[in-house]
């Protein structure tokens, strides 16, 4: 429409024998294009019925029943925001500060950290604290602990911004997901795996290995 519209303009102006001034113009382009041709605008993001579908499917998983001998299974819940207005590499240092930590520590580091992705973390924990108690049939609200807890990707729009002499520069605004899982329970002491052998411990070892080394071609 937009091509059209110009097309239109262009041969009305050639044809014409008045000089044609930019104001003019301006006023005769802008109410045959739609607002949406040149910027854009939050109601272009993903709908939240078209976003991230896998991670809450796991809520819906039904498990086979226990044997008594076996060990109990511990109850869980998964919640996610989406389409959050920040960047997913400033997200990933808040989503890692609170992983293996239990629901009650969290809540208070959180508001400690400098950032705006701990206000949206701490959010996302209290809504999933409540959904476990009310859906899940977890008992007591503190005995959960953070699972997981990651960011991904979202949408980017992209933007235009004027510089000097009518020249133009593209703006990306970033949009992330936040994705976390709360686990029925205490947290494990170690959450992040440890190099199960200390410094002098792996010292030995090397030296162990180059003395042990043979010489090809050699007596």
């Amino acid at each position: 429409m937009f091509n059209c519209v110009t097309g239109k303009l262009t041969t009305l102006i050639c044809h014409s024998k008045l000089q044609p001034s930019l104001n003019s113009l301006r006023k005769c382009i802008i109410p045959l294009t739609s607002k949406t041709d040149f910027s854009t605008s939050s109601s272009l993001l993903v709908k939240k019925e078209d976003g991230p579908k896998r991670w809450l499917a796991y809520n819906d998983v039904v498990y086979p029943p226990q044997a008594p001998d076996e060990e109990q299974r511990p109850a869980f819940v998964c919640h996610q925001k989406l389409n959050i207005k920040y960047s997913p590499k400033k997200m990933w240092y808040v989503a890692c500060f609170v992983r293996g930590m239990s629901v009650d520590e969290a809540l208070k580091q959180l508001p400690l950290v400098g950032r705006k992705g701990a206000t949206i973390v701490q959010d996302a924990i209290l809504e999933a604290q409540r959904l476990a108690v009310e859906n899940h049939n977890v008992e007591f609200k503190t005995n959960l602990w953070i699972a997981e807890s990651f960011a991904g990707k979202g949408p980017v729009m992209k933007g235009l911004r004027r510089h000097s002499r009518m020249r133009m520069g593209e703006v990306m605004y970033r949009y992330c997901h936040y994705f976390v899982r709360l686990e029925e329970g205490t947290p494990p002491e170690n959450y992040y795996y440890s190099w199960p052998k200390t410094g002098p411990a792996l010292l030995a070892q090397w030296l162990d290995e180059v003395r042990d080394r043979k010489i090809v071609g050699s007596l």
